[in-house]
């Protein structure tokens, strides 16, 4: 179907260039010649099979050049397609056979010399057109007159209008003249590409932009173009209007293309593969990448985009290291990829690898027989090399090389040479590959491994069983310890006296579990000296490297002094007590829940009977918050982080630190006028106030 006009405008541009292209009007194909030449257009198209280059009788015409011309073929006024026309510049090759030579020319008869002169010299010209996935060939009948023929010298040429071709194409032209007397003439063009499909990266990301009217329908493709023209189609959507598509570098590849066309009924499609050289692309291909064993004896490099890449075998030892190449029994040779290929192998081995490498950088590696057959063994590998005159020679290798067995080397095969040779005798050695330029044995270690470690390993086993009975005989002192160097920082806000005797209570009774525990209740005459801030961020850095918990602990005033500085920002100086801790510890706690950075590091806690649970801010519950004392396994456990004791242990403890909590509770919950006076005491508030 013919392009909709405006796509071409948009394509070509706004330039006058774009109105000087020559139109062609009707949807027949033309052949038209230079003065001198006649040209006849052969109907309906043919095969592109060129045949052999043959030798044929002089003159002959033969192509010279080729030249090509962008026109617009129009069905109507505003529907035109791009097309391509192509000229054939042609040329005499040979001379022409005179009716005599010049003592017989006077004799010759008149009617000879009219025959000459009205000879003509005929050729078939061959077009193949190629813009993939299709391809299209016609054949040109051109005549010249004798008298007009001169050796070397052009002729003419011949123009074919035209070949159709989508906008945004890469097309191929070539010429030959039938039968073929010399190689053909070839030519590629990139036709114009649709300016309104534009590629952009931001950061990471990468937008399609499609810069189209709103009421143009459009179809679009990702796919990726894999080898031998192959495709695979990734994504599709029926879009209207302009768009943008966001794509995540990840899935980018450098064979990823993107197809684009108008929903309209056999609609002319543009393609493009803007990723070619785009370096992040062709790092996810290997990313992507995969090697696949296929039994019984093929293997294939799976990836969704061709890649050079050689392949070789390598030997890997359990114990680490490089995995060691193997020249033979396969030397560095190319890999297609997604193909079958053969490993030269009689036997798979589980330390047996593959590696791939591109531009002589390793890019994969592989154990692909690990799978099939389990772990890598502690095998050692023998090389035997065959020579002329049936000389051969035995080696095992290692990462120092590969060791000859009856050597003086101070190696493990060197040691063990004449045991080695022994097992290879008598059948215990597995052959992996065999043919004239030698072999590979692979031959089992562990019972050369069981017998000189059998005393070392009982020394390991009695050593294991003392150091156990001392750990049982220290571990109540051992967890003691690792909890009493647990910390917690308390911070609260100080709404009334009975809260702070709450505060007071909550914090004696965590002191008993034990946890060091730091709340500024306990250090009035620091926090006077140092200032609520410095005081914090000292206290709040000394408890994160000790691997400690910051407690935050909501009240309705605590609450209240949050949504504050959240709607609001930091709140006026002086107008908070000079002591008040969580008021200055507002501008650095928030900062860590805006920024993910509070997981780990902060817990929240309140009195279920002082405050409900959906009172405190939306971003304090990314993290837990937990409620007292219903909620105090849970939240001990969080403070004692790693090194908890079990369920039953923490539910002696939050029995313990309950019945610790309920006086001043209850004192928090009498009616005003009712409660007792005074703050519960710290074990360190009569060093520090």
């Amino acid at each position: 179907m013919p392009v909709p006009w405006f796509l071409l405008s948009l394509a070509l541009g706004p330039s006058p260039m774009v109105f000087s292209l020559e139109r062609i009007v009707g949807p027949q194909n033309a052949a038209r010649c230079s003065p001198g030449l006649s040209c006849h257009l052969r109907e309906g198209d043919m095969l592109c099979m060129p045949g052999s280059i043959v030798s044929a009788l002089e003159p002959v015409l033969v192509p010279t050049h080729l030249q090509t011309e962008l026109v617009l073929r129009c069905h109507q006024e505003t529907d035109c397609d791009l097309c391509v026309s192509v000229a054939v510049h042609l040329a005499v090759h040979g001379h022409w056979e005179e009716p005599g030579d010049k003592e017989q020319f006077g004799r010759a008869t008149d009617p000879e010399l009219e025959e000459h002169k009205n000879a003509s010299l005929q050729a078939h010209v061959v077009l193949s057109f190629q813009a993939y996935p299709t391809s299209r060939c016609v054949l040109l009948e051109v005549q010249v007159l004798a008298a007009l023929l001169q050796p070397g010298q052009p002729v003419g040429s011949v123009v074919f209008d035209c070949f159709e071709a989508a906008l945004g194409a890469e097309v191929r032209i070539w010429s030959y003249t039938q039968p073929r007397y010399q190689k053909e003439l070839n030519f590629t063009q990139q036709l114009p590409a649709l300016p309104w499909l534009n590629v952009s990266t931001d950061g990471e990301d990468v937008h399609l932009l499609l810069d189209v009217s709103e009421e143009q329908h459009f179809g679009i493709s990702l796919y990726w173009n894999q080898t031998q023209g192959s495709k695979t189609h990734r994504w599709h959507r029926n879009l209207t209007g302009p768009q943008t598509i966001t794509l995540n570098h990840t899935d980018l590849v450098s064979c990823l293309c993107i197809q684009v066309w108008p929903l309209e009924p056999d609609s002319v499609r543009t393609s493009i593969c803007p990723f070619k050289s785009d370096h992040r692309a062709r790092r996810n291909v290997w990313r992507a990448a995969q090697l696949q064993l296929l039994p019984p004896r093929g293997w294939r490099l799976n990836a969704p985009c061709s890649l050079p890449a050689e392949a070789t075998l390598c030997w890997q030892a359990p114990s680490g290291g490089p995995c060691q190449p193997l020249v033979p029994p396969l030397y560095r040779e190319n890999v297609t990829v997604n193909k079958y290929l053969e490993f030269p192998l009689l036997k798979g081995h589980p330390n047996l690898c593959v590696q791939v490498s591109s531009w002589e950088k390793l890019e994969l590696q592989e154990c692909l027989w690990s799978d099939l057959l389990g772990p890598l063994k502690d095998d050692i590998l023998l090389v035997e090399t065959r020579g002329p005159q049936d000389n051969s020679s035995l080696c095992a290798l290692e990462p120092s090389g590969c060791t000859p067995l009856l050597s003086r080397a101070s190696t493990r095969a060197a040691r063990l040479g004449k045991q080695l040779l022994q097992d290879l005798k008598s059948g215990q050695c597995m052959k992996l590959w065999d043919d004239d330029q030698g072999a590979l044995w692979a031959c089992p270690m562990d019972k050369y491994i069981h017998q000189r470690w059998a005393l070392v390993w009982l020394a390991c086993l009695l050593f294991v069983a003392v150091l156990f009975l001392l750990l049982l005989l220290l571990k109540k002192d051992h967890v003691k310890a690792v909890l009493r160097a647990r910390a917690a920082l308390l911070l609260y806000s100080a709404d009334d006296a009975g809260f702070e005797r709450l505060v007071g209570a909550l914090a004696s009774a965590l002191c008993q579990l034990p946890l060091r525990v730091v709340v500024d209740l306990w250090s009035r005459r620091e926090v006077s000296a140092q200032g609520p801030l410095a005081w914090f961020h000292a206290q709040r850095l000394q408890t994160l490297q000790e691997g400690g918990m910051v407690v935050l602990l909501f009240s309705p005033g605590a609450v209240a002094l949050c949504r504050e500085w959240l709607q609001d920002g930091a709140p006026p100086p002086g107008e908070h007590s000079p002591h008040d801790a969580f008021a200055a510890s507002l501008s650095c706690v928030l900062p860590d829940f805006l920024q993910g950075r509070a997981l780990g590091r902060y817990v929240g806690a309140y009195f279920d009977s002082l405050l409900c649970p959906d009172a405190v801010p939306a971003l304090f519950r990314a993290g837990p918050v937990l409620a007292l004392p219903s909620q105090l396994p849970d939240f001990l456990r969080a403070l004692q982080g790693p090194d908890a004791p079990g369920p039953w242990r923490l539910a002696d403890m939050a029995e313990q630190v309950s019945q610790a909590l309920q006086p001043a509770l209850d004192s928090c919950l009498r009616p005003p006028g009712t409660e007792e006076t005074g703050l519960e005491m710290g074990p360190e508030l009569e060093n520090r106030t």
